[in-house]
């Protein structure tokens, strides 16, 4: 079993920072990928920022020069700085990964969501 625990989530006013968690456990042989997504009332899920093998990112337009993805060399985690929160970023963040198990099954895994406000 793989598990994705998000947390850091919460309410901030506009202007402020936010950093989320992600940590991924159980049997896990590798990671190829690791992103944020997140799904605001009414809309679709989007892509936030990812982190793929290798050191590469990428961001959406929206929150390029505000966010930073990071993952520690030897740490099945990912981070997401947010800074100059706007109202328009309140979502449900979820974290997301690309991953191979011990059992060399590969699989992509939803974390549970962390609840991100930004109103004053």
């Amino acid at each position: 079993q793989v598990q994705l625990v998000e947390s850091g989530g919460g309410l901030v006013q506009p202007g402020g920072s936010l950093r989320l968690s992600c940590a991924a456990s159980g049997s896990i042989f590798s990671i190829d990928y690791m992103g944020w997504y997140r799904q605001a009332p009414g809309k679709q899920r989007e892509l936030v920022a990812g982190f793929a093998s290798g050191g590469r990112t990428n961001y959406a337009d929206s929150v390029k020069g505000r966010f930073t993805i990071s993952r520690p060399n030897t740490k099945n985690t990912v981070f997401l700085q947010m800074n100059s929160l706007k109202p328009e970023d309140t979502a449900v963040y979820y974290c997301n990964a690309d991953i191979t198990t011990i059992g060399n099954r590969k699989w992509n895994y939803w974390g549970q969501g962390t609840q991100v406000t930004v109103s004053s």
